[in-house]
């Protein structure tokens, strides 16, 4: 099933379930994140409610679809696309290579859960960037606590996948970390989650490796930046997640994002072809990212 967080005049906000163009609507005030801390029983059954007695139903483009966890618990962001990790390196040196740790163990930093947005919510550029960049991911959300996990264990723990989109201010990024201490404010004013969070049964068949095969692309103002494949992740998500449990906890609604796809940013397109490769993002841009299986997002740099 396909869960969004959505508001409408008549509604307010509310949790629906997304049928096609049709938002079946659960009971008024009920979160998504009310919906997990099991293995997802409570989730799947007030989706089929829902489907079979909604207490409202409203067509998609009635509605605004905001982060289907507006505000979750903890953001962790990864980089586990090698085509990415490659590309972004040489901006800094055109003779850089990855690091051999890259390989041992899935990387990530925290990032700020109050700057989530939805997707059909503006875009703010971070104050003072002139390189603003955006990052085509895909999240995998926590549906039950555990710590400790193995990748084994922490495979049940994953209540669905949703895209995220990393809007990154890189000339505030890469001054940072030249101290180094992360990117911190250069990734501080925007992640988009959206359209939906999608529950894991319904990418099982395009399981491939790792992860799945399905196709992902990034746009801007309808001139295509790149592609790739979910399927190209040198970590899987449970990885990613038994990594985060190591010594502590996930819970329920934290979000882990894979990190950029090949192709999925600017910065890699500036790494291997120079600065001159495409603009930044400036205001009034369009972005439009896709995921197979999880939906599109169409948003207005502001």
């Amino acid at each position: 099933m396909r869960f969004v967080t959505y508001t409408h005049p008549d509604d307010g906000e509310r949790v629906g379930v997304l049928d096609g163009d049709v938002i079946h609507a659960l009971e008024p005030g009920l979160r998504l994140l009310d919906l997990l801390g099991d293995d997802g029983e409570r989730l799947d059954a007030a989706g089929r409610r829902a489907l079979s007695d909604p207490r409202q139903v409203r067509k998609k483009e009635e509605a605004t679809l905001l982060a289907p966890l507006p505000q979750p618990p903890t953001v962790r962001d990864f980089m586990v696309f090698e085509q990415h990790v490659e590309g972004v390196a040489k901006l800094a040196d055109p003779q850089a290579t990855i690091p051999p740790r890259w390989y041992e163990a899935p990387a990530f930093y925290f990032t700020n859960p109050y700057a989530i947005i939805g997707p059909d919510e503006p875009v703010p550029i971070a104050p003072g960037s002139g390189a603003f960049d955006l990052e085509l991911e895909v999240a995998a959300v926590i549906g039950r606590p555990g710590t400790d996990l193995t990748p084994e264990q922490a495979e049940s723990h994953i209540a669905g996948y949703t895209i995220l989109i990393d809007w990154s201010a890189r000339d505030i990024q890469f001054a940072e970390m030249q101290v180094p201490l992360g990117p911190v404010k250069g990734k501080d004013t925007a992640t988009t989650l959206g359209p939906a969070l999608v529950t894991p049964d319904e990418l099982a068949s395009a399981r491939r490796g790792k992860s799945f095969d399905l196709a992902m692309t990034a746009s801007v103002n309808g001139t295509l930046i790149g592609r790739d494949s979910l399927a190209s992740m040198a970590f899987s998500f449970a990885e990613m997640a038994a990594y985060a449990s190591r010594g502590t906890w996930v819970k329920p609604g934290d979000v882990l994002g894979s990190g950029t796809c090949g192709g999925g940013c600017l910065a890699e397109l500036w790494g291997r072809y120079g600065r001159d490769a495409h603009p930044p993002l400036a205001s009034g841009d369009t972005v439009t990212v896709s995921v197979e299986r999880l939906g599109a997002i169409t948003a207005q740099i502001a």
